[in-house]
């Protein structure tokens, strides 16, 4: 038989032949046909451990037991308990606390890209700067509406913002509308004429921008003297806001600029302490069952509420 093999012309063929190539039939090498035997035997035994079958209402369980579900919970349990003395001290820091600690600050930085991602980057962007004109804050520069303290930031993620401008598109005839389109785009490039300040006093715009169109903090209105613009700075765009608004009802054109709340228990809790430390009053006195309603609305938990305040800030525009 070896020598068969050695010489291919007396060696049984099965009559095919390309190009002059004479297809042989040798059998199949005994470590290949053990191997496919093999793996068989290896095809029953996975059959008889692991889930495999399909059955009408699931599938055949396997003697081991074993889903990914499980093996998910597993794996997700031990990193919980890795993750556990880090979760317990940031319940109890504030996040001026966590700032300072430079351990818990990269624990809570590494811990909220993901917390960041499933809730904020849809409008924010993955790194806190959206597409260029969306309508949406951008987190990375240094123009905060509310404030970019720490604690700013934390209630305004906590309690949500939805700042309002008023239509005008009844209050002022064209001539006015386009004399402040001019006001404020001049205003960004430092050029804003007398007149064009007179008319904004005129018309009452410093009540909500100030006297000085710098915005205020506390209203959450823009500064109108920067280079920042939400809904891009164009006269066009410029004259639509002007004429319809911010989150004015009454409009049906009006610009919608939500920020939705993500824990109302915690922007109240924060208010109530801001206030104790204001009146210097100690805020740990607080009855804090007596002072909160029970059906306060958590979206995020506290600990991932003070996360995402620290994350944010250090996109580079926290103060």
């Amino acid at each position: 038989m070896a020598d068969k093999k050695n010489n291919p012309a007396e060696v049984k063929d099965t009559g095919h032949v390309w190009d002059g190539i004479r297809e042989l039939d040798n059998p199949c090498p005994r470590w290949w046909l053990n191997s496919l035997w093999l793996s068989g035997v290896v095809v029953v035994v996975y059959f008889i451990l692991y889930p495999s079958l399909p059955l009408i209402n699931g599938s055949t369980k396997g003697l081991l037991g074993w889903t990914q579900i499980n093996e998910y919970k597993e794996a997700l349990a031990e990193v919980e308990v890795i993750r556990a003395p880090f979760e317990d001290a940031l319940a109890a820091m504030s996040v001026e606390e966590i700032l300072a600690d430079q351990k818990m600050l990269n624990y809570a930085i590494g811990s909220s890209k993901v917390l960041f991602g499933d809730n904020c980057a849809a409008c924010h962007g993955t790194g806190g700067a959206p597409a260029q004109n969306a309508g949406y804050p951008n987190l990375t520069d240094d123009d905060w509406l509310y404030g970019g303290d720490i604690n700013e930031i934390e209630m305004s993620i906590a309690k949500g913002r939805a700042g309002t401008m008023p239509a005008h598109s009844k209050l002022l005839n064209a001539t006015e509308v386009d004399q402040l389109v001019k006001f404020v785009v001049n205003s960004s490039n430092g050029t804003a004429t007398e007149a064009g300040k007179a008319l904004y006093a005129a018309k009452g715009c410093f009540a909500c921008h100030g006297a000085d169109a710098k915005g205020v903090k506390m209203m959450g209105s823009a500064n109108l003297t920067d280079r920042i613009w939400r809904f891009s700075g164009t006269e066009e765009e410029v004259r639509y806001t002007i004429l319809h608004g911010v989150n004015d009802g009454s409009d049906s054109k009006t610009r919608v600029a939500v920020m939705p709340a993500w824990s109302e228990k915690r922007a109240v809790i924060l208010e109530l302490t801001a206030e104790a430390i204001e009146d210097d009053e100690d805020p740990s006195e607080i009855d804090w069952d007596d002072e909160l309603e029970g059906d306060e609305s958590e979206r995020l938990t506290e600990i991932e509420i003070k996360k995402l305040a620290v994350y944010v800030h250090q996109f580079g525009g926290g103060q």
